[in-house]
């Protein structure tokens, strides 16, 4: 190694994940300019750490959305498959056997091939994807094992091979096999391996969905977000058990058909199976067999005395409209087979009328089964599901009816109840049910602080004191919020009562008024609005040190004009966050921060005639209490101020005409001096009344004046 090399950095490629965040992160670049990486002693072992990084963790977020996918594909998957059951037809003009035209049978083929390759992703994903060890699941969460060849094993020893069995293109192989095979037999070939291969394959592919389901609940708890897209999730699954019966319905009358085919022709030399397929030429005596009245007629049981008469049992249904025929459109046949299913599954089986065909009646009892055990599960699930969209409305009507039932025993007055029911009214618009603070409180701390701080942080910021606090002081501030609501006419606070809490508006209208003790002529009031807070007394009585015991009261009385959407911050948090803030920040500070310059801003035609120093003594920070004080005071030093000068003027005018009076030797006659000190004295005894009328209306405001709000010390060190 090198002398310039300071230090040798050692890479845990184990814990690596898949893209590496050290190369986005632009402040390591220094610090990886000086580290020297180790290579891996072999290319085996770097290959086997490469490996090692593409292995998916089974809880996380990726493979959880894309097992989401693969549930939805399953299900449409299963949908597909009876889409080869209505590929054989009957040819009603030829009483032969034949397969339906190109476009079904390449659109089922093409679907079936597409939703086999998330089939085949699937298989991909199991042979990436981590497990948790058993045997450290004793604490937490347990360790992943990331080495491919357990996972392999692992893999390979549960589920595989029915995920292979799965996706064999089987299904496409008999479509193909019978365009391949003469075509004298082709029909019925095919037939036979659509029926038996469907059949088998539907088992695996079922199966499959199952515990594929159960690890996506396992992992994410849910499969659907809300609770109506699961109600529409089990009645899917309703409606593809009805697409699955009716298509098994359909291959059965066309197979009705041809066993009775078979019957007519028992005993002739023409029973192969290749005289009943439309892929030889026609024979007339074939034709002329099947033809007759007594043959094969799709009549209802009840209609005929034969003894020799085929029974079609429930499959008539199909039969007699010519479903089954070739010159039928395949979406009809479709839907009409979906709708039978849908009736006999809705009616569990009981409207199905079989005749003694043991096969008839497999399939029907088949029916019954299958369709009670679906609807033990739908049912339970709906319910579930439904029902989860109206607990909160069930939990409320219960807590208002416990709430009338309380308020009727205990005789409230009329009032008073109406106000607790626009509370709840309120309350319930508001949360819909939900308990925020409790749902708040059961999160984790980084994350309920985050949440605490979008949700607080712009309204702690409205009050200039906090404008410059330490963010972990803030955050601190932030957790001890908690939301409350009240409706419209509520007293807040009471004036002379103590201030116990201090509140930050987020929505809604408050007005806040005072009349300085319940003196008579006074009388002030404000409105708040969102973003403006409340209980700033309380802001001054936790930031003295030598402040008493004794929470401070309230001059003003705040009550809500409309609902009023809040944070609260009582006073024991408030003191303990004003504790902390006075020892980071210096006294100096903090006494500029409690200043503010609000005088310049509602009373700027003032400023002129107000020195520095009264405005820093009286604009104290954004408080209703210091402006209520400020404004008062304002008006005293103004009438003050204006008795003064009425004091100058009546004493310059006074000067004026005693001069006048006094003057020797200037008047022009002894008349002009007459009326001279008629004049001055007409003019000294108004001025004198004004004098007396204004006197006691300035006696008056003085007393009025509010008295001062208290201002912390912050001299004063606590020990």
């Amino acid at each position: 190694m090198e002398k310039g090399q300071k230090f040798v950095r050692f890479k845990d490629w184990r814990s690596e994940s898949s893209l590496s965040t050290e190369q986005n992160d632009p402040d390591s670049n220094e610090f990886h300019k000086g580290e020297v990486k180790l290579n891996p002693v072999t290319d085996g072992a770097n290959k086997s750490m490469a490996s090692r990084r593409k292995v998916l963790d089974p809880q996380g977020s990726l493979l959880q959305k894309w097992n989401k996918i693969f549930v939805i594909t399953c299900f449409l998957a299963i949908s597909v498959d009876p889409l080869f059951l209505y590929i054989p037809v009957i040819n009603e003009q030829r009483k032969c056997l034949d397969l339906s035209g190109k476009l079904l049978k390449i659109i089922a083929c093409v679907l079936r091939t597409f939703f086999d390759i998330f089939y085949v992703l699937r298989i991909i994903f199991k042979f990436r994807t981590g497990f948790i060890a058993p045997s450290s699941r004793v604490f937490g969460r347990g360790e992943l094992v990331d080495d491919p060849v357990a996972i392999a094993k692992k893999y390979l020893s549960s589920y595989f091979i029915i995920d292979i069995l799965s996706i064999i293109p089987l299904p496409q192989m008999a479509i193909l096999a019978a365009i391949a095979i003469p075509q004298y037999s082709a029909p019925h070939m095919a037939k036979m391996m659509l029926k038996y291969i469907i059949i088998a394959q539907y088992v695996p592919r079922s199966l499959r969905i199952y515990p594929l389901y159960k690890e996506v609940t396992r992992t994410s708890g849910i499969l659907t977000e809300t609770a109506w897209a699961g109600a529409a999730f089990n009645l899917f699954l309703y409606i593809l058990a009805s697409h699955v019966v009716g298509s098994f319905w359909y291959m059965f009358s066309v197979e009705s058909e041809v066993r009775c085919w078979h019957r007519q022709l028992k005993n002739t030399t023409f029973s192969h199976d290749s005289f009943i397929s439309c892929g030889v030429k026609d024979n007339p005596t074939v034709l002329s067999l099947l033809n007759r009245p007594i043959s094969c007629p799709h009549k209802d049981p009840d209609d005929t005395t034969d003894p020799t008469f085929f029974n079609f049992g429930i499959f008539m249904e199909a039969l007699k409209p010519g479903l089954v025929n070739s010159d039928t459109d395949f979406t009809d046949k479709i839907y009409y087979s979906f709708w039978w299913g849908l009736r006999s599954v809705s009616s569990v089986g009981q409207n199905l009328q079989t005749s003694t065909y043991s096969g008839e009646i497999t399939f029907a009892i088949f029916i019954s089964i299958s369709v009670l055990v679906l609807f033990t599960s739908l049912i339970g699930n709906m319910q579930k599901y439904l029902q989860s969209t109206t607990v909160r409305v069930e939990e409320m009507r219960i807590k208002r009816r416990d709430a009338e039932h309380w308020m009727s025993h205990r005789m409230l007055p009329d009032y008073l109840k109406e106000r607790v029911r626009r509370y709840d009214q309120y309350k319930w618009q508001k949360n819909r049910g939900v308990e925020e603070e409790t749902l708040i409180r059961n999160l984790p701390k980084d994350l309920r602080r985050d949440i605490k701080r979008h949700l607080c942080l712009d309204l702690l910021k409205k009050v200039p004191m906090f404008e410059n606090m330490n963010k972990q002081l803030l955050d601190a501030m932030c957790d001890r919020l908690r939301p409350v609501l009240y409706t419209e006419k509520s007293d807040i606070i009471r004036e002379g009562d103590p201030v116990d809490e201090m509140l930050f508006i987020m929505r809604g209208i408050l007005a806040t008024a005072t009349t300085n003790g319940g003196r008579t002529g006074f009388f002030n009031s404000f409105v708040l609005k969102a973003g403006d807070f409340c209980g700033e007394e309380l802001l001054t009585w936790a930031l003295d040190p030598n402040t008493s015991p004794n929470l401070p009261i309230s001059t003003r009385t705040v009550q809500t004009i409309s609902e009023v959407e809040a944070f609260a911050l009582t006073a024991e948090d408030l003191n303990l966050v004003a504790s902390q803030f006075r020892r980071l920040i210096n006294s100096k500070q903090l006494q500029h921060t409690f200043r503010q310059d609000l005088i310049y801003i509602s009373f700027p035609f003032l400023c002129k005639n107000i020195s520095l120093h009264f405005l820093d003594s009286v604009t104290q920070f954004y408080s209703l209490q210091w402006r209520t004080w400020a404004a008062c005071f304002i008006q005293a030093t103004w009438r003050r101020y204006l008795k003064k000068k009425a004091k100058r003027s009546l004493r310059a005018a006074e000067d004026r005409l005693r001069a006048f009076a006094n003057a020797d030797g200037s008047s022009p006659s002894i008349g002009a001096v007459i009326y001279a000190s008629r004049f001055s004295s007409n003019l000294l005894r108004s001025l004198r009344r004004s004098k007396r009328n204004k006197m006691p209306h300035t006696r008056k405001v003085l007393p009025l004046l509010p008295r001062k709000p208290s201002e912390p010390d912050f001299t004063t060190k606590e020990k």
